[in-house]
């Protein structure tokens, strides 16, 4: 490790040891918290496990009971901000505004960056609210939550990794012992027993007697609202994500990619980029496929009817658990009961 990750090391640890001592401040609420996180910088799939909770959620009867509450990475705006109908992915960030799109009116969405703060904000605006689900909220020590699930993605498992920059993790592998599940996302869905029991025993090192989940990426139709016919076996793909290998990996076994176009997680695209990709598409009479989270952007985009509309689709994609998805069930049923 470089003497920056070292530094970097040391200073985290440093801030958790204030809280573990009791120096900072976590605060509790009677509405019961939720916090999906990890130890590495972007990229393990907290969204769909969001959406997975908010499904599950809705299933118990929890509609119009229930928040997400993000920082909203990437939004053009700051403070706190409870989405409504004139709110898009530059005043929301593209994540949360993508949340809003699919579950509201059930769940309500938010974005602050000093969660500590916009919990009591939810709580007084909406008294009703009975859930709140922190989106990335693992290193916000502020906030305690009823349960905190924390994903580690299948190719970089956190206990491969090295804290920055020398790795990805944002702080020390033992940090993770904190959390109350662990789930190993992206797995292959056919993962081996075997190979799961590896990972148990890799994982139990710095996560001792807790559940540890393995969960795959379930790819939903291509899908477009103003689009009637099927999509093209011939694509450009556009992707704005962490880690686009698993979703070009699944394309290129469905559809012959000619092109794609990568950007950087989070991006906001271009009026010239959007104009490069549409060109090209119709060039060489392609169709364009991209991830849902890119979709929301691109489909805002003020260039996005006369460009991309005839031949955007984006493929939705859903967190499928390899097995004890029951018992996963039963974690978050067993956190709602009264403190």
């Amino acid at each position: 490790m470089s003497p920056f990750s070292l530094l970097y090391k040391w200073v985290t640890q440093f801030r958790n040891h204030l809280y573990n001592i009791g120096s900072k401040t976590s605060f509790e609420f009677e509405t019961k918290v939720f916090s999906v996180g990890n130890l590495s910088v972007g990229g393990t799939g907290k969204t769909p496990m969001v959406e997975y909770i908010c499904r599950h959620l809705l299933q118990l009867g929890y509609a119009g009971k229930t928040t997400v509450l993000s920082r909203g990475y990437g939004r053009k705006t700051k403070g706190f901000r409870l989405a409504e109908e004139t709110d898009t992915a530059l005043t929301l960030g593209d994540e949360p505004y993508q949340i809003y799109n699919k579950f509201t009116p059930e769940v309500r969405v938010a974005v602050g960056e000093e969660r500590v703060l916009a919990i009591p904000t939810i709580i007084y605006e909406h008294p009703e609210n009975e859930v709140i689900i922190l989106d990335d909220a693992f290193q916000h020590r502020s906030v305690k939550p009823d349960l905190s699930i924390v994903l580690s993605d299948y190719q970089h498992p956190f206990y491969k990794d090295y804290v920055l920059p020398s790795g990805r993790l944002r702080e020390s592998r033992k940090g993770i012992d904190r959390a109350d599940a662990l789930v190993i996302t992206k797995c292959p869905l056919n993962l081996s027993r075997e190979e799961q029991e590896e990972i148990r025993q890799s994982a139990s090192k710095y996560f001792l007697n807790k559940p540890v989940y393995f969960a795959g990426i379930s790819y939903q139709n291509a899908f477009s609202p103003f689009i009637e016919r099927k999509i093209k076996k011939e694509i450009a793909v556009v992707t704005g994500i962490a880690h686009a290998a698993p979703f070009i990996d699944f394309l290129q076994k469905e559809y012959t990619v000619v092109k794609h176009f990568k950007y950087s997680d989070h991006h906001f695209f271009s009026s010239t980029e959007i104009e490069e990709i549409s060109l090209f598409a119709q060039q060489k009479g392609l169709d364009v496929i991209t991830t849902e989270k890119d979709w929301v952007k691109l489909s805002n985009h003020e260039l996005f009817d006369s460009s991309l509309k005839n031949n955007l689709f984006y493929m939705p994609m859903m967190v499928q658990f390899l097995e004890q998805e029951k018992s996963f069930q039963q974690l978050l049923e067993e956190s709602l009961k009264d403190k």
